[in-house]
């Protein structure tokens, strides 16, 4: 009964150990949301009931970490990416492989079902995209564009177009039927994230590392909305089944967005760390995400959260006002809506991979009772309507939930003796590293950030401040010059060996940086014929091109190592060593 009245908008619906190796990407059904798969960089896929810790099929057969996971819309089938590009294709009720697509030469990077017909988008750190026809073990259409890799793809809900989004701050929407790009937006200043259609209307949504939300028009090819408010990058979206609302889901927040005008009808505190997909389903959010082999499930529930109200302030809402009706409310705009007509594409085929290969691949079933209720034959004739799922039931309130203690938890008095332990060290680390802030902060002159900031952060020789001004400046290109890169480079050869993930991050986004702002200078100056006479000003800038090709090898040498890595670190580092590439070439 403490269950049924529970006041709870959100709650942890499961955790468990999924892979024997770090959990590389998962994905949810978007039909049922009762449905996860998890890849791994045991190269193998394991398909789960959202709310139950018992692997229910494992699909083997990659031969390299699996990076991509994805759920057709019927739930039936599940696609999956390798680290070596190759795509395979699983038939989930008949528990068998169905096809493995061969094009991609690096790891895939995002996949897409279309929504009623029998093909497939692939994408790879080769920056191409892959349209597949899947009963004709062919690709139709292979794009290219993105001039870095592509993180995100999303077929439009009538599967004439296909919308795609990068590291290159670009959002592409291509026509599946003349095989081209209709219209490129850029409005974003990082890396987009997430795609996702409007389930109704022509509108389509992108999620980015710079922490907004835009809106666009494919009628009129505009953007109509920009939805800020978000403290972290927006790692994935979901339109509401009736299409009035967005969630957003960032690190440990959900966000429910409105637009025309732009407004946050709801924020709510979700402790699912770096979420990595959303679904609905009898009006509770599904979400899940992933740390090391462990998946976790959650759940909001939307009875619960405000999906209207508020008031337009500078583009965002405060939900302790009145809602100022706009001059043209909602319901005024009116835009174009899906058809539902089938879509053709010429094939073109591509090598096939050898028979041989899917013959080992394989679909283990675990779980036969979860497996005969999930995966029901759909042609089988039943006299028995199938049954509705309920609702996940909420915990019970805090003050109840004694009784369930798990055996070996810590108690809330032991999990705080625990903490204390480490405050008062942490609180002097804490101290100190502000204290050399506020030194670096006392010299930053925005004109000349190499002599004031950057040298103040490498001479306290604590690589903690060195990434907390690289954390700024690498979000503002124009600060950087050739001399700030030769001060840089040294510290980034120390970043890419350290053993924390954010100091190799922020390491991997300074060299791409400096690779794509710098490289052709330094490269032209390098090859320039000497001038005549005396040019001190060239003398001193072909001295720190030199230096700073010197010091790029060297990093290209600690990347090719890396790059040899499983998992994202070692996706992160091949990415990076395709971008370095042109210095084998460089004299």
């Amino acid at each position: 009964m403490a269950a049924a009245s529970t006041t709870k908008i959100s709650w942890r619906l499961n955790e468990f150990e999924a892979h024997s190796k770090m959990v590389s990407c998962l994905a949810l059904a978007k039909h049922s949301g009762r449905l996860l798969a998890t890849g791994g960089e045991d190269c193998s896929v394991n398909i789960w009931s959202i709310s139950k810790a018992n692997c229910i099929m494992s699909l083997t057969g990659h031969k390299n970490p699996v990076e991509c996971v994805e759920i057709n819309s019927t739930d039936e089938q599940v696609v999956t990416g390798s680290q070596s590009g190759s795509v395979r294709v699983w038939d989930l009720e008949a528990a068998k492989i169905l096809r493995t697509l061969m094009g991609h030469r690096t790891s895939i990077t995002s996949l897409s079902c279309h929504p009623f017909g029998e093909y497939i988008a692939s994408s790879s750190m080769d920056m191409n995209i892959k349209l597949w026809d899947v009963r004709r073990k062919g690709y139709v259409f292979s794009f290219s564009g993105h001039t870095e890799a592509v993180r995100s793809l999303a077929f439009s809900p009538d599967g004439k177009w296909l919308a795609s989004a990068g590291d290159d701050c670009s959002v592409k929407l291509w026509d599946l039927a003349q095989g081209k790009v209709i219209k490129e937006f850029r409005s974003h200043t990082a890396a987009v994230h997430t795609v996702q259609f409007h389930p109704n209307e022509y509108l389509l949504a992108s999620g980015s590392s710079d922490r907004t939300i835009k809106l666009w028009d494919l009628e009129k090819f505009t953007m109509i909305g920009s939805l800020e408010g978000n403290t972290t990058p927006v790692r994935c979206m979901l339109f509401s089944p009736d299409g009035c609302c967005l969630y957003s889901g960032a690190t440990d927040c959900l966000r429910v967005f409105g637009w025309e005008p732009d407004r946050c009808f709801d924020v709510v505190s979700v402790g699912w760390g770096k979420v990595s997909d959303l679904a609905v389903c009898n009006q509770q959010l599904i979400a899940a995400s992933h740390h090391l082999s462990t998946v976790s499930s959650y759940v909001v529930d939307l009875k619960r959260v405000k999906k209207s109200g508020g008031s337009v302030i500078q583009g965002i809402i405060q939900d302790n006002q009145p809602l100022t009706e706009p001059k043209d409310p909602k319901g005024a705009t009116i835009r174009r809506s899906y058809e539902r007509p089938t879509t053709t594409c010429r094939e073109r085929r591509s090598p096939s991979e050898e028979e041989a290969d899917e013959k080992l691949s394989s679909a283990e079933i675990h779980n036969a009772e979860d497996y005969k209720e999930i995966f029901q034959p759909k042609n089988a004739i039943s006299r028995t309507p199938p049954r509705i799922p309920e609702p996940f039931p909420a915990p019970p309130e805090d003050g109840e939930s004694h009784s369930n203690h798990r055996p070996g938890a810590l108690s809330d008095d032991e999990a705080v003796t625990q903490i204390k332990k480490g405050h008062d060290t942490m609180c002097v680390m804490l101290s100190s590293r502000h204290k050399n802030l506020e030194t670096v902060r006392a010299g930053w002159v925005r004109e000349d950030v190499k002599v004031s900031a950057l040298d103040a952060a490498v001479s306290i020789n604590d690589l903690s401040i060195v990434v907390d001004v690289l954390n700024i400046i690498n979000l503002q290109p124009s600060l950087w010059k050739l001399d700030l890169c030769t001060t840089v480079l040294p510290q980034i050869d120390k970043l890419l060996q350290s053993k924390y993930e954010s100091y190799m991050q922020t390491g991997c986004t300074s060299v791409k940086l400096i690779m794509k702002h710098f490289w052709v200078l330094i490269s032209d100056t390098l090859k320039a014929t000497p001038s005549v006479g005396v040019d001190i000003s060239r003398e001193e800038r072909h001295q720190k091109c030199r230096l700073c090709c010197k010091q790029l090898k060297n990093l290209s040498n600690i990347v090719k190592n890396k790059a040899a890595q499983v998992g994202r670190h070692g996706s992160t580092f091949r990415e990076l060593q395709l971008l370095m590439a042109p210095l084998d070439d460089s004299l």
